[in-house]
C-alpha cells in the first residue's frame, strides 16, 4: 500500500457526532496545565530556514514562559540538529537567568544577525555555538566552572518544508515520524521553495483554539462569507490524521482537483473563476497568486461558452503554469489525485494550519498570550514561488485585528463573541458537525491525550 492510499483508507469513516467541554477554551486552570502538558512535550513551528541566511543569523521563538534562541551556526542547507547547521538555545543566561535576547517592544520576535551573544547583566558571552567565551573573574569559582555547566542549553531543533521546528523535551520522537502523514502527503508541493508575500500578527480576545478553529473547516462559508456563495457550493469535509488532520471540499461530479485549493468556480466556470479569483486577490490577499488572478479574468474570452469545468480547469493553470515558467517560477509536478487527497489544508498539531497548494501557501499559526485564556497571539502568513533572488524581504509586521483584509475581517468578527458565548451559564459544549468540521474534534481528541481531560463526549 503506498502512502497516498494509506491517507484514504483512513479518511473513509465520519465521526460519530460529539460534544467538546468549554473548559480547554475558558478555564484558567487548564491554560496554564498547557504549559507542561502541551507546549513542552510538541514539536513547534518556530520560523523559516530563510530567516536564517548567513552565519550568526538568529531569532527568537516565545511560548508562555519560555524563549528558544535559533541560530546559524554552519554554512550549508541541511539544518537539523544532527547535521548541526542550525542550532537553537534556550535563551537565558547560565549565570543569573537573565533572557539572553529580548524581543523588542511591538515585535513578534527579536532577529538579526550576532558574532556572539552578551548578557545584559554581567557581561558573560555566549559565542553562536552555545559555549561561554568570556566570564568577569571566572578564577573566583575555581576549576567547578567548567564548560558542561557554562554552556547554554540546547533544544531540540529539525526542519521540514522550508520551516525551522523546535522541542522542548529532550527525549521527543524525531520530527519526521512527529508530522506524520502530513509530511508524506505535502512533500510534493515543495514547500521549502516558497517565500512570505506577507506575514503579520495579532493579538485576539480569544482561546488559541476558538481562532485556529475558525480556519479548520469550510462549513462556516455561507454564514460568515455568503458572497463565495455565488461561485459555488463550499461543502467541507475535515479528517483525523493521527495527531493532525486536513479538510478539503467535496468535488460532486467536477474534477478531482477541484478539491484543491485551486478550484473554480460553478455555472460557468470560465465566468465564475474569474470573479472568485478576483475577489479573493482583492478581499482577502490569499489563496492565490497575481499570475492565476491574470489568467483567470481571460478565461471568458479566451475560452467558449460551453467549455467544460475539466477543461476551464486545464487550461487555467496550465497557462499559468507557463506563463510563471518563462518568468522563472516552476511549479512542481503532483499527480492529480494527489494533489485532491491532500485537501486544501492540513493542521499541524497542536497549532499550525499549512494551506498547501502547488504555486502558494497561506499558513495560520495561534499560541497563547500569557495564561489569560482568553487571549491569543494570531499568525498569518502568504506564500508563493519566486524567481531566483527576486523574493520580497518580508518580516512579521504587527497589524491591528481591523487592518486585516475584509475577507478575514470576517472570520475574526466570530472570535471574540463565541468566546464570551461559551461562558454562558449553563452551556453544555460544542457540537461540531462530524464530517465538515472533523478537523476540530480531531484537535480535541489529541489535546485530551496530552492534557489528560476534555475528551469529546459522544453526543445524546
Amino acid at each position: 500500500m503506498n502512502e497516498l492510499s494509506k491517507v484514504e483508507a483512513a479518511t473513509d469513516t465520519t465521526p460519530e457526532p460529539v460534544v467538546i467541554p468549554v473548559e480547554a477554551y475558558i478555564s484558567e486552570d487548564y491554560a496554564r496545565a498547557e504549559r507542561d502538558k502541551l507546549w513542552r512535550n510538541c514539536w513547534l513551528q518556530a520560523g523559516r530556514v530563510e530567516d536564517l541566511p548567513e552565519v550568526g543569523s538568529y531569532i527568537t521563538y516565545e511560548i508562555l514562559d519560555d524563549s528558544v534562541l535559533i541560530v546559524r551556526v554552519a554554512e550549508g542547507e541541511a539544518a537539523n540538529g544532527a547535521e548541526g547547521k542550525i542550532k537553537a538555545y534556550r535563551n537565558v543566561c547560565t549565570h543569573r537567568g537573565r533572557r539572553l535576547v529580548d524581543t523588542p517592544k511591538g515585535e513578534r520576535n527579536a532577529h538579526g544577525r550576532r558574532n556572539n551573544f552578551v548578557c545584559g547583566f554581567h557581561a558573560w558571552t555566549f559565542e553562536i555555538d552555545g559555549s561561554c567565551s568570556y566570564i568577569q573573574s571566572r578564577e573566583d569559582w575555581g576549576p567547578k566552572l567548567c564548560e558542561d555547566v557554562t554552556r547554554l542549553g540546547e533544544v531540540q531543533i529539525d526542519t521540514w518544508g522550508g520551516f525551522v521546528w523546535i522541542n522542548l523535551d529532550p527525549e521527543a520522537e524525531p520530527l519526521r515520524a512527529y508530522l506524520e502523514p502530513a509530511a508524506t502527503m505535502l512533500d510534493p508541493f515543495q514547500l521549502q521553495d516558497m517565500r512570505p508575500r506577507w506575514r503579520k500578527w495579532t493579538i485576539f480576545d480569544c482561546n488559541w483554539k476558538v481562532a485556529l478553529e475558525a480556519f479548520d473547516e469550510t462549513y462556516h462559508v455561507p454564514g460568515t462569507h455568503p458572497e463565495f456563495t455565488e461561485f459555488g457550493d463550499f461543502v467541507g469535509w475535515g479528517r483525523q490524521q493521527g495527531k493532525h488532520s486536513h479538510i478539503g471540499y467535496d468535488t460532486g461530479d467536477g474534477p478531482k482537483e477541484n478539491a484543491s485549493k485551486l478550484r473554480l468556480g460553478a455555472g460557468d466556470p470560465r465566468v465564475t473563476t474569474a470573479q472568485m479569483q478576483k475577489y479573493t486577490w482583492e478581499g482577502v490577499n490569499t489563496n492565490t497568486t497575481q499570475t492565476l488572478v491574470d489568467v483567470a479574468q481571460r478565461l471568458p474570452e479566451e475560452l467558449p461558452e460551453g467549455t467544460s469545468a475539466t477543461d476551464v480547469l486545464k487550461y487555467w493553470l496550465e497557462t499559468s503554469r507557463q506563463i510563471d515558467a518563462e518568468r522563472g517560477v516552476i511549479w512542481p509536478e503532483v499527480d492529480a489525485a494527489h494533489v485532491a487527497a491532500s485537501g486544501t489544508a492540513w493542521q499541524i498539531f497542536p497549532n499550525q494550519q499549512i494551506g498547501h497548494a502547488v504555486n502558494n501557501m497561506l499558513c495560520y499559526q495561534a499560541r497563547p498570550c500569557g495564561y489569560d485564556p482568553d487571549k491569543c497571539i494570531f499568525e498569518v502568513a502568504v506564500y508563493e514561488l519566486y524567481p531566483d533572488g527576486e523574493a520580497p524581504e518580508t518580516q512579521w509586521e504587527y497589524a491591528d485585528p481591523s487592518a486585516f483584509p475584509h475577507v478575514l475581517l470576517q472570520d475574526f468578527s466570530n472570535m471574540a463573541a463565541v468566546q464570551q458565548g461559551m461562558k454562558m451559564g449553563g452551556y453544555a459544549g460544542n457540537i461540531p458537525n462530524p464530517k465538515a468540521e472533523g478537523a476540530v474534534i480531531s484537535l480535541h481528541r489529541n489535546l485530551a491525550r496530552y492534557m489528560g481531560t476534555g475528551e469529546p463526549q459522544e453526543l445524546g
